[in-house]
Formats: structure tokens, sequence, C-alpha cells
């Protein structure tokens, strides 16, 4: 299993859990985003700089994804691609996204997409709370002690 991060937008508190878990579990966590990154040294933790461009590093991670790898990320339609290219996705607020509420979720952030392009605001995602980064933490948790009992 590889953990691969859509970078460029995940919450730096996020990064830090990933980080301490790349290192206590070993398991090789891949930051990709087209802007330089800061990333402590360590043999489980790299950087991929892609090209700038809409959704360049979205291509790269479901181009380089293994079925059973895990991606971190907040957006929708690469989450969807992810599980259909039998990978996991898990969202910074510890939601994770599954064949059974994928479907559900690009319904609403096309609705919301809709509603934006006619003027209304929908508003933003809220600041990533202390219980936020907790949930984040227990599902990075249970997918990776999954992982490690098939193993």
């Amino acid at each position: 299993m590889r953990i691969w991060v859509d970078a460029d937008a995940c919450p730096r508190a996020i990064k830090e859990i990933l980080y301490r878990a790349a290192d206590r579990r070993k398991i090789p966590v891949t930051l990709v985003a087209n802007r330089q990154l800061h990333a402590p040294r360590s043999p489980y933790v790299q950087v991929l700089r892609v090209a700038q461009g809409f959704d360049v590093a979205d291509h790269r991670i479901v181009q380089d994804l293994h079925p059973g790898d895990l991606v971190i990320t907040a957006d929708i339609p690469l989450a969807a691609a992810v599980i259909a290219k039998g990978g996991l996705a898990l969202g910074p607020r510890g939601e994770r996204f599954t064949e059974d509420n994928i479907h559900d979720r690009l319904a609403l952030r096309n609705l919301l997409d809709h509603l934006r392009s006619t003027g209304t605001d929908t508003g933003g995602p809220e600041a990533l709370s202390a219980s936020d980064r907790q949930a984040f933490a227990n599902g990075l948790d249970r997918i990776l002690s999954r992982f490690a009992a098939q193993a």
C-alpha cells in the first residue's frame, strides 16, 4: 500500500498526521502537487511535483495508483476516479469515500457547482477543527490497521 496525497489543498495538520503515520507504520507517502512543498526528511515521504494546470496532480495520482492504495483528498471527482480504479479514498475530515456514497457526493458537488455558476453563494468549507483532525487520524488508523491485518 502507498498513500497518495492531493497535496496542493491538503491542510498542514493533515500532512503532519500522515508524516507521523508513514514513519510509525513504514508506509510510503507521496505528496503530489504543482508547487514546491516542504516535507520532512524521511525514507517514507516523497514529494512529486507536477506541471501547473487543471487537474494535473489528480491525473498523475490516478495514473500511478495501484488497487489498494489510499488517496487523501477533498476532491470528489478524484475520489470517484480512485474508487473506480480500486483504490481507497479518505477526505481530510475523516470521511471515507466508498462505492456506496461517492455517487451522492458527486451529485451534491455538481449541484453546488451549478448553484455557484448562477451566482448563488454556497459558502466554503469551515476551517479544520480539532475534532476534524481527530476524525481524520481515526479514519486513517482504521484503514492502516485493516491493511496491516491483511498483510
